[in-house]
């Protein structure tokens, strides 16, 4: 039995941090209107906590969540919801994700099979899919001017995604993920705590003399948000300025070119977080002054 005064510990599955688009939505809502505090964790953060575990059962598993509660409640963060136009924008970024997907898997196959079928079967297996691709496309742009609607709409996301869009590479995929991932920099306003949430944040492994590891990122991130940083960062190599220069002497020098795109979405995550911070637009033409 829940006391209306007691936090609720839930325990969320998966690689990436929870947010309103999972499962949990409806419980979560459904907490937080009978005034319940509630306290949302990471499965995994649990589970690396417990240390060394053996069998899994729901009541192994409540008691592992009911330790880890006692444990670390001076760290309590308890969990609001986003503001309702946020729970909007996530679920039709969320909408225009998946669009993204079917329109890729109708795609791909078709362009794969270019010169390995005849000519007359080829514009076939295109023209069986057309209707389908028309209307996808057309759900994609509804869903896209939705999208920019509530973010105009808004004055608080307006002037972010302004901000935001102003750092070069950076476009309107990206800083829709970013408001919805930091739930408008509420939630995660640093750019290293951004950076390992996207999944591009560099760690060591390394101890002793015996372990030399090389310094990789970690493979639990928000994913989709590592994907569109990836993008920007492709997009940002490809055109004339700092990051371009940056990038080609990097690899001129012998770096690994993959480490050194790393390194280019590592630069766009601080200038979006610095853009926030500072509340001024991008300047291509800043010139750093020397004290």
């Amino acid at each position: 039995m829940l006391e209306g005064t007691s936090p609720v510990l839930r325990r969320e599955g998966g690689r990436k941090a929870p947010d309103l688009s999972d499962y949990s939505a409806h419980i979560l809502s459904s907490l937080y209107k009978l005034r319940l505090l509630i306290w949302l964790e990471s499965s995994l953060q649990i589970k690396k906590a417990g240390g060394l575990q053996r069998g899994i059962t729901d009541a192994i598993d409540a008691r592992r969540i009911a330790e880890y509660a006692f444990r670390f409640r001076d760290q309590m963060c308890l969990w609001e919801p986003p503001r309702l136009v946020l729970q909007k924008l996530s679920a039709l970024s969320a909408l225009r994700q998946r669009l993204l997907r079917v329109r890729q898997q109708l795609q791909q196959p078709i362009q794969e099979q270019q010169g390995f079928v005849e000519k007359s079967f080829q514009k076939q297996l295109t023209k069986n899919c057309q209707a389908s691709l028309k209307a996808i496309n057309a759900d994609l742009e509804s869903a896209e001017k939705q999208i920019n609607g509530l973010i105009q709409s808004d004055d608080r996301l307006r002037e972010l995604f302004g901000l935001i869009t102003s750092v070069p590479g950076v476009g309107d995929a990206i800083a829709t993920e970013v408001l919805v991932a930091t739930n408008e920099f509420k939630a995660i306003n640093d750019p290293k705590k951004l950076a390992c949430h996207a999944g591009v944040a560099p760690f060591e492994y390394r101890s002793g003399s015996s372990v030399r590891g090389k310094t990789r990122v970690s493979q639990h991130a928000r994913l989709r948000l590592k994907s569109l940083f990836h993008l920007g960062a492709m997009s940002a190599i490809r055109m004339k300025g700092e990051l371009q220069a940056y990038y080609q002497r990097k690899v001129t020098e012998g770096k690994n070119k993959m480490l050194v795109l790393n390194a280019v979405r590592n630069k766009l995550i601080h200038r979006v977080c610095s853009v926030v911070h500072r509340r001024q637009k991008y300047d291509k033409n800043y010139t750093f002054t020397l004290a």
